[in-house]
């Protein structure tokens, strides 16, 4: 398609195929806070413990986060349209199988189908978008693509706690399956197909190295909260995956400095002090708000006692703030620097976190609301901040496997927090918990689970048991956030010495933007 542009159409055919795009990853967006507000009833369908729950999460991110980079190659590699078709289809594949589940084990393997489906889809997006618009547009593109990702946000947990409220939990996830179907008919017909000219070659040992290693460490983090941080299978998970990883990123610079090597990994990527450390700053951003939407609304429906429904309302604060914080990301790179937004941003996280960490069991909607804006806020300007400054020095040449690079090392910070923090909230709930007097069995099943902690209060009628649970999880949560805080101060920390001071290269005028070489945008693409 992008052959078929003529000068005259570029820029209307160029927006409309980012319209494309959106449409696309609207449905990872929308899975994301959807499960969000789906744990508690999940917990009790599917009969899941807290791990079950941390696996629930982490299969999906950690199958994401691993399948980025293999996605982006073999978009630069295949057609990066032709693949992100076959994501599409694949997610909708993945839908049908979490909703059909009949235990944790079954939804686990189809949350991280699923994850490995949305996986493959995102770096397709960035790298499509790169690749489409100028240095000079790309801000604004990424805004567009920002506003319409952040839109799933807000309506994940709205329409998910409706669905939940009123009709059956398998819902949840076939509401999907109508965006999938706006989306293929969406990508076929505006976005047009694009890959490298010279195909990179795959990486056989790299990928199995990322993938195991991710798997073994998350499994030692989630072991270390289910068993203690002393617990044989924590260490031996945390130290082997560590292990692999570390081995992974050697054979990548090996493979680099090789002649003829091709890395999954570009390490050359990571010259540009732009790319690395707005990469790395988005995984600090990441870490230090994903347990926020994985433990806060347990708080709301467990401690509260709020219906699905009124979690997924009690959310929007949050998503508000985030998608203001994206917004206002751009002018304060204008305004001031990147350097000033990215640090702002990471303080106003801090703040935000640190008055959660005030919480008691009797938080009204206010406190939680003011908060929890709060932190979104400060999130949204470090994202969009951290994203567009690792965007603009990825070659087009490499720009699937780039934005994949980008992308895996920030979603990493998704599993590893909520196997981190999701440990955290485990231990301290654990800790603070008193059983004296219950009999074994039941005494195992609280310490599990705080689902299993209510219901066996509200089952005996025991007030004391009732208020040791909850006060016991709001425990958990004070120092899941008090983490949350130190990550985010150290991510302001980085960003202040870190961060170059500007985010884009010599902006193209718009009368030239086809530059010396005479190439638009959109013919960049059919010759890539």
């Amino acid at each position: 398609m992008g052959a078929g542009f003529v000068s005259g159409q570029a820029d209307h055919r160029r927006w409309w195929a980012l319209s494309g795009l959106s449409l696309a990853v609207l449905a990872v967006s929308l899975d994301a806070t959807v499960l969000s507000v789906a744990l508690p009833t999940l917990a009790t369908s599917l009969h899941a413990s807290t791990s079950d729950l941390q696996w629930f999460v982490s299969a999906y991110t950690l199958a994401l986060a691993v399948a980025l980079l293999p996605g982006g190659l073999l978009g630069d590699r295949f057609g990066r349209k032709k693949l992100m078709l076959l994501a599409l289809a694949m997610f909708g594949v993945g839908s049908l199988a979490c909703a059909s589940a009949s235990g944790p084990s079954q939804f686990t393997a189809a949350r991280a189908f699923l994850g490995l489906s949305a996986g493959f889809m995102i770096p397709l997006v960035i790298s499509v978008v790169a690749v489409l618009f100028t240095d000079a547009e790309l801000p604004k593109a990424l805004a567009v693509w920002g506003a319409a990702t952040f839109l799933g946000l807000p309506l994940g947990p709205i329409l998910g706690g409706w669905i939940l409220a009123h009709h059956w939990w398998g819902w949840v996830f076939l509401m999907n399956l109508p965006v999938v179907a706006i989306g293929l008919v969406a990508v076929a017909a505006l976005v047009p197909e694009s890959r490298a000219s010279t195909p990179p070659g795959l990486d056989p040992v790299g990928i199995v190295t990322s993938c195991a290693g991710l798997a073994i460490l998350i499994y030692g983090f989630i072991s270390a909260g289910q068993d203690g941080w002393g617990s044989s299978a924590a260490i031996v998970g945390i130290v082997a995956g560590a292990a692999l990883v570390a081995a992974f990123v050697a054979w990548e610079r090996h493979l680099s400095n090789r002649p003829g090597g091709q890395p999954l990994m570009d390490l050359d990527l990571f010259r540009s002090q732009r790319f690395t450390w707005g990469t790395i700053l988005q995984a600090f951003g990441v870490f230090a708000m994903f347990g926020l939407l994985f433990a806060l609304p347990q708080f709301l429906q467990v401690i509260r006692g709020v219906d699905a429904m009124g979690s997924g309302l009690r959310l929007l604060p949050l998503l508000i703030g985030l998608a203001l914080g994206a917004g206002l990301a751009n002018v304060g790179v204008k305004r001031f620097t990147a350097k000033a937004t990215a640090t702002a941003g990471f303080v106003v996280l801090a703040a935000g976190l640190l008055l959660g960490t005030t919480m008691t069991v009797s938080s009204d909607d206010r406190a939680v609301a003011v908060w929890t804006g709060l932190a979104g806020l400060g999130f949204g300007l470090v994202l969009a901040t951290a994203a567009t400054a690792a965007l603009v020095d990825i070659p087009t040449e490499r720009a699937g496997v780039g934005s994949a690079v980008m992308q895996a090392v920030q979603k990493a910070g998704a599993p590893l927090s909520a196997a981190v923090l999701g440990s955290v909230l485990a231990s301290g709930y654990r800790s603070h918990l008193d059983v004296t007097g219950l009999p074994s069995g039941i005494a195992t099943a609280v310490r599990d689970s705080v689902y299993a902690g209510v219901a066996a209060a509200s089952r005996t009628g025991s007030a004391a048991l009732m208020a040791s649970v909850r006060s016991a999880f709001v425990h958990g949560l004070g120092l899941m956030l008090w983490v949350s805080v130190g990550v985010a101060l150290l991510g302001a920390i980085l960003s202040l010495f870190f961060l170059p001071r500007h985010v884009t290269t010599t902006a193209v005028p718009p009368e030239d933007e086809a530059g010396a070489s005479g190439e638009l945008p959109h013919e960049r693409v059919a010759r890539t």
